[in-house]
């Protein structure tokens, strides 16, 4: 069965269901869906059953604080430069994918919204031209691209669904899952104690309440410009990585 996924009850424990073949995916994919099964838990063991879930807003930021955590767990504990690399090169994918191109998705579906509120009609052709736009608005010219990638609109389910306005909040869940993650390596035992008291929390107050009291303020900047001064740093770490590499390989020849 592909894919994987946490699901339970109030009353019931959380499952897990994945295909696992020890690969790194796989360990990412297992820590991630431990998030959720985890945030499940705590919530339904501490909250009635009223706040015994929680909003979208909140339900992706454990399970991305946990690959956030094992990622860095696993950059510590590399035991050489192309182990380094790779996860590295792994690790900023996930920026990629999970912060820019979800942002950019979001963009996108907030401007095909506003030419229909315009009374623009949305044919095909209109909803190329502006995926086009968008994609060059974000990646400028250091992404080579064709035609073809113009019409990826349309392989987006979230775009053709009924849930408008969905996918801007894997974004803003990177965004605190990466701020709550470097906030528990600095700091310990207080930011940790913070994090559980929102895992903990449920529904029992709105989710930037919860993020706020956690140590994440997401309607200032900060969190974001963090987030984008973390993938810098990490860009820095994979040149770095790969010069090393280079001379190991210099030295060996």
């Amino acid at each position: 069965r592909g894919g994987a996924y946490s699901w339970g009850t109030y009353t019931s424990k959380p499952y897990l269901s994945m295909n696992f073949e020890g690969t790194l995916n796989n360990v990412s994919t297992l820590a991630h869906e431990y998030g959720h099964s985890i945030h499940s838990y705590l919530t339904r063991n501490t909250q009635p059953q009223v706040y015994g879930d929680y909003r979208t807003f909140i339900a992706e930021i454990a399970s991305m604080t946990n690959e956030a955590i094992l990622m860095q767990k696993m950059l510590i504990e590399a035991s050489s430069a192309a182990e380094r690399a790779y996860l590295l090169s792994s690790y900023l994918d996930e920026f990629r994918g999970g912060f820019y191109r979800q942002a950019s998705f979001a963009d996108f579906e907030a401007r095909a919204h506003a030419k229909v509120e315009s009374g623009e009609a949305l044919t095909a052709d209109v909803l190329n031209a502006l995926y086009a736009d968008v994609f060059s608005d974000y990646y400028g010219d250091a992404v080579h691209t064709d035609d073809l990638n113009q019409i990826e609109w349309s392989r987006i389910p979230h775009f053709l669904r009924s849930d408008n306005f969905y996918v801007y909040q894997y974004s803003t869940s990177f965004v605190a899952a990466t701020a709550l993650a470097k906030q528990i390596l600095e700091e310990g035992e207080p930011a940790r104690k913070r994090y559980l008291t929102m895992l903990k929390s449920g529904s029992n107050d709105y989710p930037i309440e919860l993020l706020k009291k956690a140590g994440v303020d997401m309607t200032s900047a900060e969190p974001i410009e963090a987030t984008v001064a973390v993938f810098d740093d990490l860009v820095g770490q994979l040149e770095q990585a790969l010069r090393d590499m280079e001379a190991t390989s210099t030295v060996k020849h």
